[in-house]
């Protein structure tokens, strides 16, 4: 094709790599004799094709040999329903379009088209598939989920389920096919904490942990350290000698 200057470079692919062998579900090798051979015609029959392809990318890293088990499908299929459910839901309400993106689902937005386009990079595809059901969770969570999360949503999970893809995304008003979508871009910033969760420790000792914001001086960190009931246990009575604070990593309290 190269030489017919019908392609651009002489060499099409930038790598090669091996997938691992999916096994049976008694954790051998597939075969008739052993009459544990899954025929993945009944698979799509029963459950969908999508499911079937989600599930095979759930199961663990692509080059790891692992064990078939079909009752583990459902999971991958109530993770659908769920995607399914959420722009059916959105396609009935007058205000879908109207509900502002809050700073949370932001973030976990940003966070999550982040966490998935690097690993369809890597070829992750059981992280991403984890990325996406903590995303679907948390809109699941939402009285309305915002409109842009949701197309974010959609066109994530398509090149894994292109089927549930395309009817999601119509549902969410859209008449053209995704296929033409770009793909969705995060904020290195906007993927960032406004907290963060700290361990304080007494006398050099682990007793609790305290959620403050990333920027939080050493003064917010000392009252709220003090006002923990886990860590008034150990200083109760004590003199407090010295109070180390360095943000976001710990808070140290020497007490005698």
């Amino acid at each position: 094709l190269f030489f017919l200057g019908l392609v651009s470079t002489n060499e099409p692919f930038q790598k090669l790599v091996h997938q691992g062998m999916i096994l049976g579900s008694d954790g051998e090798k597939m075969s008739k004799s052993r009459g544990n051979v899954v025929n993945p015609d009944d698979i799509v029959g029963e459950f969908g094709a999508d499911a079937m392809r989600l599930y095979e990318m759930f199961m663990g890293p692509l080059e790891a040999v692992k064990p078939w088990q079909t009752e583990q499908i459902s999971g991958v299929v109530r993770f659908q329903n769920r995607i399914y459910t959420l722009a059916a839901k959105a396609a009935t309400a007058a205000d879908a379009d109207k509900t502002p993106l809050d700073e949370v689902t932001q973030r976990i937005m940003h966070q999550t088209i982040r966490k998935v386009t690097q690993d369809y990079d890597s070829l992750s595809f059981n992280t991403a598939i984890s990325a996406l059901m903590v995303f679907s969770n948390h809109l699941q969570s939402l009285k309305q989920p915002p409109a842009e999360a949701l197309r974010a949503l959609v066109l994530l999970v398509s090149p894994m389920a292109p089927h549930l893809g395309e009817e999601a995304w119509r549902l969410l008003g859209n008449e053209e096919s995704l296929a033409y979508e770009p793909w969705p871009e995060y904020d290195d910033k906007l993927c960032e904490e406004a907290t963060v969760n700290m361990a304080v420790q007494v006398n050099g000792k682990a007793r609790a942990t305290i959620q403050l914001a990333k920027d939080a001086g050493e003064a917010d960190a000392k009252e709220l350290a003090l006002a923990n009931e886990k860590v008034l246990k150990f200083i109760e009575g004590k003199e407090i000698k010295k109070f180390i604070y360095v943000p976001g990593r710990i808070v140290n309290i020497v007490a005698k």
